[in-house]
């Protein structure tokens, strides 16, 4: 009941609130950003939501379009912008996602949506992430975000559709807030993004 109808409330109406209140600050940000950025202040990019429908999450642009002699884009180390540094440290940059809520797309808390390329590699349980909404922070974040592993990321989020409740949001909630003031797992232990998700490891045991 919770997942279905509840939650669904709780989201549009936080999201709504937290616009309205933030809405000065957001448009702070923009305007920072129009001075100081080159080309489009948003990112948008399509990822896959509730039973791998895709749509297009909005995040405020953290970095430039440098790309090395060959045409390849640069590392987010070499392209993360003094401006973005700071978006991303107080996940500022998550700030436009609350649009993607409101549309229902996505909700406050649940597993991350990753991207589209990901979808063959998951096993069958790491599928069921996609049996709820993907939220803006959720289990995994507040747990280690990118500093853990893509396994233990998995399993937190299998963790959290299987014990979904109103409670348990409220814990992420809190404990998301905590983890922004401290700027906790913003990168991984190489300073750098999460790497990309390359599959599930092989299972080459067998009976003897």
């Amino acid at each position: 009941m919770y997942r279905m109808i509840f939650k669904r409330v709780i989201d549009f109406s936080l999201a709504l609130l937290i616009l309205l209140l933030a809405s000065p600050f957001i448009i702070l940000i923009i305007l920072t950003l129009l001075l100081f950025h080159q080309g489009s202040i948003f990112f948008v990019q399509t990822r896959p939501g509730l039973n791998e429908n895709c749509f297009d999450i909005y995040k405020f642009k953290t970095m430039n379009d440098k790309r090395d002699a060959n045409g390849k884009l640069l590392g987010d180390e070499f392209r993360t912008t003094r401006m973005g540094k700071v978006l991303r440290k107080f996940s500022l940059d998550e700030l436009p996602q609350l649009i993607n809520v409101l549309k229902g797309e996505m909700s406050l808390i649940g597993p991350r949506p990753l991207l589209v390329d990901y979808l063959p590699l998951y096993n069958e349980e790491q599928k069921k992430r996609h049996t709820v909404r993907p939220g803006i922070t959720g289990w995994a974040q507040v747990n280690g975000r990118n500093a853990i592993s893509w396994q233990q990321r998995f399993e937190y989020d299998t963790w959290y559709v299987e014990n979904i409740s109103f409670a348990l949001d409220l814990k992420i909630i809190w404990m998301s807030f905590i983890k922004v003031i401290k700027s906790e797992g913003v990168y991984t232990a190489n300073n750098t993004s999460m790497e990309y998700f390359t599959g599930n490891p092989v299972d080459t045991s067998y009976d003897k």
